[in-house]
This record gives structure tokens, sequence and C-alpha cells, in this order.
């Protein structure tokens, strides 16, 4: 963890140039440390992946289309290798990211009221939670009707002969926006505590609501009813789980 940057004994007079310098730079060196840390545990993670877990990593991203009796194809000579890198860059990232936010948590801690500690630890949890449920919610509940959707649309018509670069990026493209949105509980709690909104005018804005996050749905799953759908509807729970949230919150006191 990165180490508390220490800050001079002033005895309430103000820092001189000198000491401002001196506390400037001791962030810095922090800063550095967690930079180095995290960068490491990125680099390590990556090289474990990549030699071994992508195999099994690539086979669970493939099976849904391969149960379906249809076989993943490469069109360039480096295209299976580059698709390996990229799945291999994101699962270090996934992996590495619980030493990278102990460093960060450690580099803003000493700046932190022991109260905001608190709530930053349950936000912090409660957002990871919803990104990995979300995700999982898309893979086992939505994505897997998308793929017999976009399959079925094709059925008679042509042959299907799937790019193992586009599939991935099909793939990532279409879970990852699902954590992302299942945040909405989280950006309502927030935007609630700093006073910016309440409960009473969220739920008077239902409706708006509503219609932006089908918009929003359109945008962010690709061009099919049953995936913007199947995003639409849970977004509109989880906004009806954020008014509840804020029915519960109380603003923080401004000075």
């Amino acid at each position: 963890m990165a180490s508390e940057p220490s800050i001079p004994e002033t005895d309430g007079k103000k820092p001189s140039s000198q000491e401002q310098r001196a506390s400037l730079l001791s962030h810095l060196l922090a800063l550095r440390k967690v930079f180095m840390i995290s960068a490491a545990a990125a680099v390590i993670a990556f090289f474990l992946v990549f030699y071994f877990l992508i195999e099994q990593l690539m086979g669970w991203i493939v099976n849904p289309i391969r149960a379906r009796g249809i076989e993943i194809i490469y069109t360039a000579m480096s295209e299976a290798l580059v698709t390996k890198f990229k799945v291999a860059l994101i699962a270090a990232a996934v992996a590495s990211s619980p030493v990278v936010i102990w460093q960060v948590w450690g580099f803003i801690k000493p700046a932190l009221y022991p109260r905001e500690k608190r709530h930053f630890r349950v936000v912090f949890i409660v957002a990871l939670a919803l990104f990995l449920l979300g995700v999982t919610f898309c893979y086992f509940a939505v994505y897997k009707l998308a793929v017999d959707f976009f399959l079925v649309q094709g059925d008679g018509l042509a042959t299907p002969m799937l790019s193992i670069d586009k599939y991935v990026g099909f793939l990532f493209g279409f879970i990852v926006p699902f954590g992302v949105a299942f945040q909405l509980p989280v950006f309502l709690y927030l935007t609630t505590r700093m006073g910016w909104t309440s409960h009473q005018t969220l739920a008077s804005k239902r409706k708006y609501v509503i219609l932006g996050i089908f918009v929003l749905a359109a945008v962010l799953t690709p061009p099919d009813i049953v995936s913007q759908v199947a995003l639409g509807i849970p977004l509109c729970l989880l906004y009806e789980t954020g008014i509840l949230v804020a029915r519960f919150t109380k603003p923080r006191d401004r000075e």
C-alpha cells in the first residue's frame, strides 16, 4: 500500500514555500509508487493470464457459438493472436484491479474524514457488486438469447462465418454496458447525497427517465430489440430501486 505522505508541522502558521515544495514532492513520490505497483501488478497478471489461462478463457468466450454447431474463423494471419492479446489484457485488468484499487485507496485515505472513509467503502463494495451482477446477468440471461436471435435472423439466408476478432468485440461490447448501466442506484445515491436531487424529483421525472433509458439501451446495445429490451427493463427496475434508496438518503450538511 502506498505510504501516507507526511505533512509538515506548521503550528498554525502558513507553510513556507520550501515546506510546500517538500509536501508536494512527498505526494508526487507516493503517487509514483502507486503507479509503479499498479503497473507491475497489471504486467504480471497479463503474463500469467496469457501463458496459463488464455485457452480456457477463449473456450469460455466462444462456447455460446460452438454450442450451436458454429465454428469461429479468423481471416488474417495475426487475428487469432491479436485477439488473444486483447482478451488477456482485459482479464489482466480485472485480475489486477484489487491491487490497483488498494493502492489508490492508500493514497487518498489520509485526505478523508473517518465518516467519508466508511461511505467510500460501502459505495465501492456496492458498485463493484452491481457491476459484477450486471455482467453476470447479461452473459447468462441475455447474451445467449441475443445470439439465438441473430442466428435465427440469418437462418436459411446465409451460412454464418464468424470472425474471432469481431465476435470478441461484439461480446465485450454487449456485456460491459450492462455492468456500467447497473451502477444506476449508486449514481442516484451519490446525487441525492450531494443534494443535487431528491426522491420526490426522481419520482416526478419517472416517465421521462424511462424514455431516456430505452433510448440509452438502444445506443449501448447492438441494434436488436431483444438486447435493448433486456437492458431497458432491468434499468427501469434499478431506477425504481434508486428512488427507494434516495428516500432513505439524507443529503450531507453543507458548510
